[in-house]
């Protein structure tokens, strides 16, 4: 295994507002790097004095379909939606990073300045709902990539999405990092008058600059636990994620989060160790070792300890699992913290039996369209 950097193998510089240090990581298909052929990409730093500064593209993608069944014994739904490909959040733990590869684009930095979205994700689901034989089960949002990064002000996919929810009374859970999702109060409230909605906020750390380094583009602590006590003043029910937990970096603020979030007004809470799959490791790594290099060698030896020796577990029922006494310890203060605050387990108990099928446009007879 090697690790490169595209701009100082002494890692003394950091890239600002991006969570990757580099777009050069491990690849699992075997793509080969581009090779230097002498252009003017090869000595542009040379001539800028600088690295270029990292632009963030979006491209729309069509697919046929976007409704996604899962059959994983260790999640609590079986169906989500994603209209987004890449966050610009740029999490540096998220584990949906290595779905970049598949596409020939870096885990690294691609997958938070290179986004796809899907403009018609709300006419496919409106779609598969229509289907003769449906049932209706938790829909969840925010499952692979966050369904309110920045770009969703523009494109709105995600209101669409919950329009056919609403429309439909689907049950929905949503789970995001961004105090943008109270621009769709309006849906969330009629939603959550039908028990079909649960919000879920994400709350890493109190700290705002290591949340800067952590999640460079996502909303400050302070917003998202401002967002959480927003959404119960309106009573939609709003459950905070500590996830994840990073050993030696996050712990501290375990017991601090869940005491924020439930003056907040949040009902419940949950937390989840750090998860390090395919190139996800390299990468945590490699901002290990800009950001707390001295650190780094104690955090990935609590993580291995929890994880069987390995820096990632990938096994059904045990990689949201983690053992031994550091995981055994996170879990005793977690429960006390809880019992502190006065939170139950977490039960979404969503309403699935008011679903109604959609109702879909006549198709337009294609002798009459030639005219």
């Amino acid at each position: 295994m090697f690790r490169q950097t595209l701009y100082s193998d002494a890692m003394s510089e950091r890239i600002k507002g991006r969570g990757a240090q580099s777009a050069d990581v491990p690849q699992r298909f075997g793509l080969d790097a581009r090779e230097q052929d002498g252009d003017w990409r090869d000595i542009r730093e040379a001539v800028d004095g600088a690295p270029p500064k990292l632009r963030t593209t979006v491209i729309a993608e069509h697919p046929k379909s976007v409704l996604t069944f899962n059959t994983s014994p260790d999640l609590g739904f079986d169906r989500s939606v994603n209209a987004y490909r890449g966050c610009e959040h740029g999490c540096i733990y998220c584990f949906a990073r290595p779905t970049h590869a598949f596409h020939d684009l870096s885990p690294g930095l691609d997958f938070e300045t290179k986004l796809f979205v899907k403009p018609n994700a709300a006419d496919l689901l409106r779609t598969a709902f229509s289907r003769k034989g449906y049932v209706a089960k938790t829909l969840a949002l925010g499952t692979n990539t966050d369904p309110y990064q920045p770009i969703e002000r523009q494109y709105r996919i995600t209101r669409k999405v919950l329009e056919v929810c609403l429309e439909t009374r689907h049950p929905v859970v949503i789970t995001t990092k961004s105090d943008r999702v109270l621009d769709d109060q309006d849906l969330l409230g009629e939603l959550a008058k039908l028990n079909l909605v649960t919000v879920v906020i994400s709350v890493t750390s109190l700290d705002p600059v290591l949340s800067g380094s952590l999640e460079p583009r996502a909303a400050s602590p302070a917003k998202r636990l401002a967002a959480l006590a927003c959404l119960a003043e309106r009573g939609i029910p709003a459950h905070c994620s500590i996830a994840p937990v990073i050993p030696a970096i996050t712990d501290e603020y375990l017991e601090s989060i869940v005491e924020a979030s439930a003056g907040a007004g949040a009902h419940s809470a949950s937390w989840l160790l750090l998860r390090l799959p395919h190139e996800v490791s390299p990468l945590f790594r490699e901002w290990l070792d800009v950001h707390f290099p001295e650190r780094a060698g104690k955090v990935m030896a609590i993580i291995r300890e929890c994880r069987g020796g390995r820096d990632n577990d990938p096994q059904f029922f045990s990689r949201m699992r983690p053992q031994g006494p550091w995981a055994d310890l996170f879990r005793q203060r977690f429960r006390l913290a809880c019992r502190r605050a006065g939170f139950d387990r977490s039960r979404f108990g969503l309403d699935t039996s008011h679903f109604r099928s959609p109702s879909l446009p006549a198709p337009i007879d294609a002798q009459l369209s030639l005219l």
